[in-house]
């Protein structure tokens, strides 16, 4: 075999056993989904959010975490789901030290913080498009609201409690501010959902 060949051999064999080591390492645990799963508001419940965050987590290269997708239903607290903290971005600038933390003033949610999978800031309040409106279902302390959309399984009538990944809104009121309790939506359809500011993100945590 040529010194060449050796050479090749061995970055393969470096490839193969760091590459994935560095991935399941990655400190990210916390990020916006850079889309949605296309159908508004219609998430396949709990189980397909979670699928959804899990499916992008993966294609951006962290694999070894359970994630879950920050959302209340009828019978379920988005606070429940999400683990206990704390939580990090994929620059790995921690968002909250811990559940108490994330739904006070102690978090550190941001437009310039809230970023999707890939490490990007997700368009808000001034941007084309306008998509700060991340689906939660919750109340501002992280317990259900009645606006889920049927559950997380509807893209018609009904509407959704969002919250503003980029902390702002028509006024300065709590509530504009909320990143996870700012208003219902139009309906639970895609386009209705768009035109309130929104496109169907969610919020991702590790567990």
């Amino acid at each position: 075999m040529t010194r060449l060949s050796v050479l090749f051999a061995a970055t393969l064999v470096a490839g193969t056993l760091v590459g994935p080591a560095m991935a399941q390492d990655s400190p990210m645990s916390f990020f916006v989904t850079s889309q949605g799963p296309g159908d508004g508001a219609n998430l396949g419940g709990l189980e397909g959010a979670d699928a959804h965050c899990a499916s992008l987590a993966e294609a951006a290269g962290v694999t070894g975490k359970t994630w879950a997708a920050y959302l209340s239903t009828s019978d379920t607290d988005a606070r429940d789901r999400i683990g206990a903290g704390p939580w990090v971005n994929a620059k790995g600038e921690t968002i909250a030290e811990s559940l108490d933390a994330l739904h006070s003033d102690a978090n550190t949610l941001t437009k310039a913080t809230a970023l999707n999978e890939n490490g990007e800031v997700v368009n808000g309040r001034g941007d084309q498009p306008n998509r700060h409106d991340i689906l939660t279902g919750s109340l501002p302390d992280g317990t259900a609201h009645d606006a889920t959309c049927e559950n997380w399984t509807s893209s018609g009538e009904g509407s959704a409690m969002v919250g503003h990944h980029d902390r702002t809104g028509l006024d300065d009121s709590a509530e504009a501010k909320s990143w996870n309790s700012s208003h219902p939506s139009r309906g639970c359809g895609q386009e209705a959902l768009q035109g309130t500011g929104g496109d169907g993100l969610l919020y991702c945590f590790a567990k």
